[in-house]
Formats: structure tokens, C-alpha cells, sequence
């Protein structure tokens, strides 16, 4: 019987460790699969052309312009800029003429006019026309009407760079003739609000591990460990409407600003929502401290507070770090709360007391709007790659950290 038994119970765990490994197995296939997924979405951006889709940039066949960057074709639209010097190219008339395919009817004529109103298939003799006459104008029209004997010449603005991308200054992704990708000030905006929420939370996180491992009664460690442990389950949503009813008009009214939706605000929801994360793992490094190095520093007349510094947190610094951290990739990944109380301006921040926008609160917000597949998409998904690697770094960071612990543990 005991043979029989032992048998069932070996075969029985062999069933178990084949599932948790099949398990395991299939949880890796897939997380893998995700990431290859993302990537795979993202970097199809660098082989897509700057220009919407469809469209073409057109100018006359005598103008000796041969390239623009995407700033540039904003800014001409946009009548920033206005003059063909400020390209670098030389005509008699020097203001730039801007034409769509709304602006058509102002420069045809009567008999143009009247072919438009028998059938639209006139419509690229009239465009070629307009611009063979017109040398200081540049156009923005669909490709299909500059495919007829066109007699101008079309700029190539090439396709999106990472350059231009991770360099650029402006995110406008529905900007025409040619969105805007410059995702600088996301990266910034993000990186500005959870520093600002880490140097407010690190104090505090600190402090009250310090009070709850080394001075607090049982009494009030059993009435405080609860309280954190709630803290950390709060939704997101719940800090950030806490933040937009509360801090936001707070920050609004004491620092005398127009709008209180800024970094600053950003980064205290952000600090109180890390602080469950850097309290407990802190508390629990310094909790592994061996009791006899307290007690030889005791013995050899430092106080409490002097043994807390220079012997507690010392040794416990390694897993301090590991906390700050996590408490950084809680803040970094963090997208509802920052969505609510940051103001969501695309701008390259210089204070706490500006409108930012981070990179979760931006994929959140765009990407039910994007357009599957198009450009816009795929930016955000390359937003997605940004956000893994950073989160990767952080996770990285702990590994080495905790690792670094346990040698000198041993």
C-alpha cells in the first residue's frame, strides 16, 4: 500500500511540475510575443513617408527649392514662415503663395470654372495651370491630381527619421500637410514629473519606514501597516480626481497661476502613490539589519538616532535604493492619475509650474483616435517601446541592486 501510495504521489507531482513549467512556458511565449508585437508596430514608422498620406507637396518647375524638413512645411502653412529667402531660395517675388485644394476656386478663372462645373476630372489641368503661373507658389493637393501632365516639380520630404522624431520639439500628429512627431517633449515631461514626484516622496517614504521598523510600539506598527497597505490599493482614478478637486486648485491659488494642471501637481499624486511601494520595501531592508550591529554601536555609546544613521540605514542602503527605485517605474507607468491633474500640453517643460504631458497619459488619450495601421499608430506604439525600455532599466536597476544586497549579505 505504501508502495502504491508513494507512486500516486510522485505521479501526481510530475503531473503538477509539468503544468507549472508548461505554464510558465506559455506565460514567456506570450509576454515575449507582445513585445516583438510592439516593436514590430512601432519602428514600421521610420519607413513611412512624413507627408499624410496621399498628398503631395507641389511647386513651380523654375523654383530651385529641392528639399524642407517637417518644421519647415509647418511653419509655411501655418504662414510662420512667409518668404522664400527664409528657405534659402532666391525669386523675383519673394512671398510665398500657399495653395489648397479649398483655394482652388480663388485663382481659376471663368472658362476653368465653368470645366469644373461640368466634372471635377478637370480639376488637375486647373492645378497645373494655377501653379505654371504662379513661380512663388507652393501646393498641398492630393497625389492623384498631379499625376496628369503635370508640368511642376513635387518635393520629396523623404520619410520620417528618428532623428526628427526623438530630437523634435513639437507633437502634433494631426497637424497638416505634415504631422508633427517630436516626441522630446513627452520623454522630458515624463522624466520631470517623476523626478519631482521621487524627491517628494523619498523623504517622507523614508521617514516612516525608519519610525515603523526602529521606533514605533506594536501598537501603532499594527495600526499603521493596514493604513499603507490601503494606500497602495487605491485605484488611480481615485488620486487623480483626489488631486484635480484638491491639489490642483491649491497649487493653482498659492502659486497666483492661470490653470493648476501642472507637473507639480503631477508629480505630489504621483509621490503619494509611490510612497506605499518605498515605505514597505525600505522598511523591509532595514528590518534585516542584524540586531547585533545595533547592539555593538549601542554598546559602544552611540545613541538611537546615531545608530539609525550611521549603522541602519548603511547597511540597509542597497535595499533603500531598490525601493526608490520601484517607486520610480510606479510613477513612470503611471497613466489615469498623471492624465487628470498634468494639463496634457505637449511643451518642453523648464519648471514644475508648467502644463506637461507624459508618455502613458499620451498613448492613453490618442491612441482610440489613431487610425489603425497610419502614422499616428505607429508613433504611438514607438511611444510604447520608449516606455518599455525605461520600465526594463528600472527592473534592471533592482535586479543589480538586489543582487549587490544578497553578496553582501553573505
Amino acid at each position: 500500500m505504501n508502495k502504491i501510495f508513494r507512486g500516486r504521489k510522485y505521479f501526481l507531482e510530475a503531473i503538477w511540475e509539468g503544468l507549472l513549467k508548461i505554464s510558465g512556458s506559455i506565460t514567456s511565449i506570450v509576454v515575449l510575443l507582445i513585445v516583438v508585437f510592439l516593436f514590430k508596430e512601432g519602428m514600421g514608422l521610420f519607413n513611412s513617408k512624413k507627408i499624410e498620406d496621399g498628398y503631395s507637396i507641389a511647386i513651380n518647375k523654375t523654383n530651385t527649392l529641392t528639399k524642407l524638413s517637417s518644421e519647415e512645411v509647418k511653419n509655411v502653412f501655418d504662414a510662420e514662415i512667409t518668404s522664400w529667402k527664409a528657405l534659402g531660395v532666391k525669386m523675383e517675388n519673394d512671398e510665398i503663395v500657399v495653395l489648397r485644394l479649398n483655394d482652388v476656386e480663388s485663382y481659376a478663372n471663368e472658362e476653368e470654372m465653368a470645366l469644373l462645373d461640368q466634372s471635377f476630372d478637370n480639376l488637375p489641368k486647373v492645378i497645373n495651370r494655377i501653379i505654371e503661373d504662379n513661380p512663388n507658389m507652393i501646393a498641398f493637393v492630393p497625389e492623384t491630381y498631379l499625376n496628369k501632365g503635370f508640368s511642376g516639380k513635387k518635393i520629396d520630404l523623404g520619410n520620417i527619421s528618428p532623428k526628427e522624431f526623438f530630437g523634435g520639439k513639437e507633437w502634433f500628429p494631426t497637424a497638416q500637410p505634415v504631422p508633427q512627431f517630436g516626441v522630446l517633449p513627452i520623454i522630458l515631461g515624463t522624466l520631470w514629473v517623476s523626478l519631482g514626484a521621487i524627491l517628494l516622496a523619498l523623504p517622507f517614504g523614508l521617514a516612516v519606514s525608519i519610525y515603523m521598523s526602529e521606533l514605533a510600539s506594536t501598537r501603532i506598527y499594527k495600526l499603521m501597516k493596514p493604513v499603507i497597505e490601503l494606500l497602495a490599493g487605491i485605484p488611480s482614478v481615485v488620486y487623480g480626481f483626489f488631486g484635480l478637486i484638491v491639489i490642483v486648485p491649491l497649487i493653482q491659488k498659492v502659486f497666483n497661476l492661470p490653470v493648476g494642471e501642472t507637473a507639480m501637481a503631477g508629480s505630489i499624486v504621483l509621490g503619494i502613490m509611490a510612497l506605499p511601494t518605498i515605505i514597505t520595501i525600505s522598511e523591509d531592508a532595514l528590518r534585516t539589519v542584524p540586531r547585533a550591529m545595533k547592539e555593538a554601536s549601542l554598546a559602544l555609546g552611540a545613541n538611537k538616532w546615531q545608530t539609525i544613521i550611521k549603522v541602519t540605514i548603511p547597511y540597509a542602503i542597497s535595499g533603500i535604493t531598490a525601493a526608490v527605485v520601484l517607486g520610480i517605474g510606479r510613477a513612470i507607468g503611471e497613466t489615469m492619475a498623471v492624465l487628470m491633474v498634468t494639463g496634457n500640453a505637449a511643451v518642453i517643460p523648464h519648471t514644475l509650474l508648467e502644463p506637461v504631458r507624459t508618455i502613458p497619459a499620451t498613448i492613453a488619450a490618442e491612441l482610440g483616435e489613431a487610425p489603425s495601421g497610419g502614422v499616428h499608430y505607429q508613433a504611438l506604439f514607438v511611444l510604447g517601446c520608449i516606455l518599455f525600455i525605461l520600465t526594463l532599466i528600472i527592473n534592471l536597476t533592482v535586479e543589480y541592486v538586489s543582487s549587490k544586497n544578497k553578496h553582501k549579505a553573505h
